[in-house]
């Protein structure tokens, strides 16, 4: 009996070992069918021979355009490809229900577009074989994205999973353009400067000192706030770099390096964060920044900044926000130094800023022709197409290069650039997976406004900012709940400091509060985190 149950066992391990090993084959063998390859044309175009459907699940931004599947552009690509994309667009508001729901319920698409799928979804699904690993097929079958890593060997790592695959192509801002790296812009009231007699501030005492001075003023009759945005982070990402924290950008809101030690910090119980903190406690009390920037709507500061209000704000292109006349009236606000010395600007984002956006799944029958689809748009003459639409239709080409279209830049309906190009293309709204390309995008950062204010900013700005870090999913649970926590604490805390509702002589509390909920934790978590990226695991 025992022989027959050591037998039974023996055969139980074999079998379990077959069913690894198949399944792991499985994972390494993605490519299509005999029959998908023999429609595939390895380069130039049609992709294939005869016409294929990719089923596309796709996040939609409220600005694009509201049927992907009748767009110029794309009609005009499939003509080429000879690959419809059956596009079945869910609204960004409620898009992460919706994807969770497609993921759980097994009933997949060939292709999740746009879907901001976080990193840990990316891991844990591509772990278990629904997202298939790109490595191969970037290889093989998307020449362009792969010179692109091959030039940038950061961005190949900062996209590679710790278990050495590929699970998504991101969506990547240039990493030579400084405006394409920085998020929100500061921005100085040029009339209201001038009526104060000062120079555009250069440290955070000439800048306390343009706003109070700016608050005694009016514009046609209305009170002046000296410094808005949309939210108080906006506020903080001017300001953090004189105070030398958040020195690896802004994708973790609480930890960056050590400018001592080099090692990893939980910047929010720094020194340097207290002097910040007591900083803008002195600006929001003495009424310099605007009293209802923690509940503060859009429409609100839109209103307030068309009438030509605020003295200083740190956000994006005035002109497109407030209008020709009174966003002409903006100029670049400085770096800021600092009462150590600092002198930075950290609203800085890794070229890898958003990486959950073209992800192929195990039920595609076409993953080459797929990848070979989004390569094109990695090229000099599809990101031409992907930004600037058709020729002839949206822009023609002249001695300086591709311009857009009169019908584009002043629309016959009075719409917006943005507004006009979206009932051709669908980059407008963001989330594509692709570069953002200096030479052909209409985004609002590659204006003549940014592009000064970004030359004025490029050398304090900080040098390799952290993209987001791979979690194994232990880790990721216990940032979901511990992590979860303390961001909140935190978050509570900087409104309490900063609005005078709890004392700084509460600080050493706070910091103690943070240790027991589990800060020592936390931080090992992103430590081996830190160390897999730096390892390039």
């Amino acid at each position: 009996m025992k022989k027959n149950k050591k037998i039974l066992f023996l055969l139980c391990i074999s079998f379990f070992s077959v069913l690894v090993a198949c399944s792991k084959d499985e994972k390494e063998a993605v490519g299509g069918s005999e029959d998908a390859l023999e429609n595939l044309n390895q380069e130039g175009m049609p992709i294939v021979e005869e016409e294929i459907t990719i089923d596309v699940f796709a996040g939609k931004a409220a600005s694009a355009a509201d049927d992907w599947n009748d767009v110029p552009v794309l009609n005009e690509y499939e003509k080429m490809t000879n690959i419809d994309m059956n596009w079945n667009q869910v609204p960004v508001d409620g898009l992460e229900e919706k994807r969770n729901l497609a993921l759980a319920s097994g009933d997949l698409p060939d292709l999740f577009y746009g879907s901001y799928m976080p990193n840990s979804d990316l891991y844990k699904y591509g772990e278990q074989g629904i997202f298939i690993p790109l490595n191969d097929l970037i290889d093989e079958y998307a020449p362009n994205i792969k010179a692109y890593l091959e030039k940038y060997p950061e961005i190949k790592q900062g996209i590679t999973f710790p278990d050495g695959n590929i699970y998504a192509i991101p969506r990547l801002r240039d990493p030579e353009s400084p405006t394409s790296l920085m998020d929100d812009k500061p921005w100085i009231n040029q009339e209201i400067l001038d009526e104060t007699g000062m120079d555009n501030p250069e440290t955070t005492d000439e800048f306390y000192e343009y706003l109070k001075a700016a608050k005694e003023l009016s514009v046609d009759g209305n009170e002046v706030i000296p410094f808005s945005s949309v939210s108080m982070d906006r506020l903080f990402h001017w300001l953090t770099g004189a105070f030398g924290v958040s020195n690896k950008g802004i994708l973790h809101p609480s930890i960056d390096e050590d400018p001592e030690t080099g090692e990893l910090r939980f910047y929010r119980t720094a020194d340097e964060y207290k002097q910040l903190l007591e900083y803008m406690n002195k600006l929001y009390t003495e009424g310099l920044i605007e009293q209802n920037i923690y509940s503060i709507e859009v429409d609100h500061f839109l209103a307030n900044g068309a009438e030509g209000k605020y003295a200083a704000m740190n956000f994006f292109n005035p002109k497109d926000y407030f209008g020709e006349e009174v966003g002409g009236r903006y100029i670049p606000g400085n770096a800021l130094e600092g009462p150590n010395g600092d002198k930075l600007f950290t609203s800085v984002i890794s070229p890898v800023n958003s990486l959950g956006h073209f992800s192929i799944t195990n039920v595609n029958e076409n993953p080459e022709a797929t990848i070979r689809w989004i390569d094109y748009f990695w090229s000099d003459e599809g990101a031409k197409m992907f930004f600037m639409g058709l020729e002839g239709e949206t822009y023609e080409e002249t001695s300086d290069g591709p311009e857009l279209t009169e019908e584009i830049t002043n629309n016959p309906n009075g719409l917006t650039v943005q507004e006009a190009l979206a009932q051709y293309i669908i980059n407008p709204g963001g989330g594509h997976p692709v570069i953002e390309n200096p030479e052909y995008s209409t985004a609002p950062e590659f204006q003549p406004e940014d592009l000064e204010n970004a030359e004025n900013m490029a050398p304090y700005l900080i040098e390799e900012p952290w993209p987001f870090f791979f979690y194994e999913e232990e880790e990721q649970a216990a940032l979901d709940s511990l992590g979860a926590d303390i961001q909140k604490y935190v978050g509570e805390m900087e409104a309490q400091f900063v609005t005078g509702e709890t004392s700084f002589d509460e600080w050493d509390n706070y910091v103690k509060t943070l240790e027991e909920m589990g800060l020592d934790e936390y931080m090992e978590i992103q430590n081996e985190a830190l160390k897999r990226y730096e390892e390039g695991q």
